[in-house]
């Protein structure tokens, strides 16, 4: 059976359907405002990897249990976006469709129904309670779904917008990136350096590095501090609290940040050729802010480490946790 595969949020769909049904939802009923805050915590728990992207949802989802006619408003809220189907997409014939998404089947299988496509496969959220049945429909789970519905599937064409679908990408003969209204075949696919920005720098993984560089920052300005006290060269003090923040630098990172548990001595002492380029940048900032402006050192420590810190990430992302490295 050969089918085409489209995702659906800014694939076919112009935005995101489950952002936006939360915010007609939201007009409906005000004190939905009251769930804000575990969704914000369960967000940063999730960056963390504390939660899974599952658990983040169902709390995100948890605004259901407001309302006891959730099936009327998922039909009124479709009259309302359905203008928000890209138009390249509603010019076709859809009944070899196959639309796989992450979003809510309670909030897809409307629209897909007026669509007239094959069929939708998405998360299976339960419309009273926001609770998921099984895991949110996203990367290598949309695969699992597909081949467990249709084992003997063919992809002929794939439309995504995002590269989180390269498990289904490379599944199909042929695949387009939609970006906006502009699709283009995925051999072709080179993204802005904008989007290079936000893929590197607009992620849990950043997200968690930055969170663990603060603790990273706050331990090689209190080290160098402690030793200052002690030692009266301000740059060999830095030198000793930044070795010190090191080593703490690397378990920290290797846990968090990266998910890699097996430390070992070849990976630490990569991890400190990759912090060079960070260590000479800061010590060469050390020498600007106290020896040429002459700030008061603990200000000297603090810029300094802020400004190493997405040089730092770049070099282990690239050279001591790629994974794809041999």
């Amino acid at each position: 059976m050969k089918v085409n595969i489209y995702d659906f949020d800014g694939t076919i769909y112009d935005g995101d359907s489950s952002v936006d049904f939360y915010k007609y939802c939201l007009k409906k009923k005000k004190k939905m405002y009251k769930y804000f805050p575990k969704m914000i915590w369960y967000l940063f728990l999730y960056i963390l990897s504390i939660k899974t992207k599952t658990e983040m949802k169902e709390v995100f989802f948890s605004f259901l249990k407001e309302f006891d006619n959730t099936e009327e408003l998922v039909e009124d809220f479709w009259i309302k976006n359905q203008n928000k189907i890209k138009k390249w997409y509603t010019e076709k014939n859809h009944s070899n469709d196959i639309i796989i998404s992450a979003s809510p089947q309670f909030l897809l299988d409307n629209m897909c129904r007026k669509l007239k496509v094959k069929d939708v496969i998405s998360s299976n959220v339960d419309i009273k309670t926001g609770k998921f049945i099984g895991l949110n429909c996203y990367g290598e789970e949309k695969v699992k779904r597909l081949l467990d519905k249709y084992p003997d599937v063919k992809i002929k064409e794939m439309y995504t917008d995002s590269t989180s679908d390269i498990p289904l990408i490379n599944l199909a003969s042929e695949s387009f990136i939609v970006n906006k209204n502009n699709i283009i075949n995925y051999k072709d696919y080179k993204p802005s350096i904008i989007k290079k920005f936000k893929h590197t720098f607009l992620n849990p993984k950043f997200i968690r590095f930055v969170f663990v560089g603060f603790i990273n920052t706050f331990n090689g300005v209190l080290f160098s501090f402690l030793y200052s006290n002690v030692i009266s060269n301000e740059k060999l003090s830095f030198v000793i609290g930044y070795i010190t923040s090191l080593i703490i630098s690397y378990i920290l990172n290797s846990f968090i940040t990266f998910h890699d548990k097996n430390l070992n001595v070849k990976k630490f002492i990569k991890f400190c050729i990759s912090y060079i380029p960070n260590f000479l940048i800061q010590l060469i900032c050390v020498y600007i802010f106290i020896d040429l402006l002459h700030l008061y050192k603990l200000i000297a420590y603090t810029v300094s480490a802020i400004i190493g810190i997405p040089i730092t990430y770049l070099a282990l992302l690239l050279f001591t946790f790629n994974k794809n490295r041999k």
